[in-house]
């Protein structure tokens, strides 16, 4: 090892002495002397000899992305009278195919008509007959199979009237007549005693569904058009008593005041309900109760 020269070194050096400011040499270079660390003024300068960034780029994405916009509204715009089109054409094409379903209906009815008439005919020759086509009646009552007529009450379901300078209320309003509220009209009949129950003419039985399908209501996939009338077969008072004071003509009262549909219930003293559409047999029974399948 080099022994240190004495004349190289400041006079009153002795081996164990050391500057005075050897320790402040850290806090000498956090406060100016050295600040920046060399790698970050090495980055630091190779950022500075960049070129600054160009914008054209940008201005170039915001006119493509505006003219996009653009011709999107623009296509929007012009295919507007093609879908309004295309939907008139299908109310029409619902409207067609649904009087065509009721003519068949009606012709159903007259061929049921004149079958009953010839079988009741046929029966009522002898006393056994007379018994089967009394059976055949009551059954034919009970699965909704023929036509009904008497006392009863009609209530009335219609959408709320639309505002002022408005033809309709749009799809979704509040003041629409839903199926979950034909529901709630039906089972409340049922519940207060009725014994038939049709709505617009079409006969309900214990297989009738009523649902939605966008904006229309079906009754065993049949469209109905407000106002939806259903009528209900029984003693009028009993009925009127039994339903106005349940839960469902209060639920209904409330819907009436919230949204303004219109709610009528009223006596009547003939109503008429035709038999239910085709019915689908899924069981039949032997007269010793054997279950015999379809």
């Amino acid at each position: 090892m080099t022994e240190p020269n004495p004349a190289e070194e400041p006079s009153g050096w002795s081996p164990g002495w050391h500057r005075p400011d050897a320790s402040m040499s850290l806090l000498a270079d956090l406060l100016g002397e050295q600040a920046l660390d060399p790698g970050y003024a090495a980055a630091a300068a190779r950022r500075g000899n960049r070129p600054p960034p160009r914008r054209g780029g940008m201005l170039l994405v915001l006119v493509l992305t505006g003219v996009l916009i653009a011709v999107a509204a623009e296509q929007v715009r012009r295919s507007e009278p093609v879908a309004q089109q295309q939907r008139s054409r299908l109310i029409e094409e619902v409207r067609d195919r649904t009087a065509a379903t009721d003519e068949l209906q009606r012709r159903l009815d007259r061929l049921r008509a004149e079958t009953e008439r010839l079988r009741a005919a046929a029966l009522a020759r002898s006393d056994a007959g007379r018994r089967v086509r009394e059976e055949l009646r009551r059954a034919g009552e009970a699965a909704a199979a023929v036509p009904v007529a008497g006392e009863g009450l009609v209530v009335t379901l219609d959408d709320a009237r639309p505002p002022a300078g408005e033809e309709e209320l749009g799809p979704g309003a509040a003041g629409l007549v839903y199926d979950q509220d034909l529901q709630l009209l039906v089972n409340g009949l049922w519940a207060a005693g009725a014994v038939a129950v049709g709505i617009n003419g079409l006969r309900l039985t214990s297989t009738t569904a009523i649902r939605a399908a966008g904006e229309a209501i079906l009754v065993d996939y049949r469209p109905l058009t407000p106002p939806y009338r259903v009528t209900a077969l029984g003693d009028r008072d009993r009925l009127h008593a039994a339903f106005t004071g349940s839960a469902a003509a209060r639920r209904l009262h409330v819907i009436e005041k919230r949204f303004a549909i219109r709610f009528e219930v009223r006596r009547a003293d003939e109503v008429r309900l035709p038999g239910a559409g085709s019915l689908r047999l899924r069981h039949a029974g032997e007269p010793h109760g054997k279950e015999v399948p379809e």
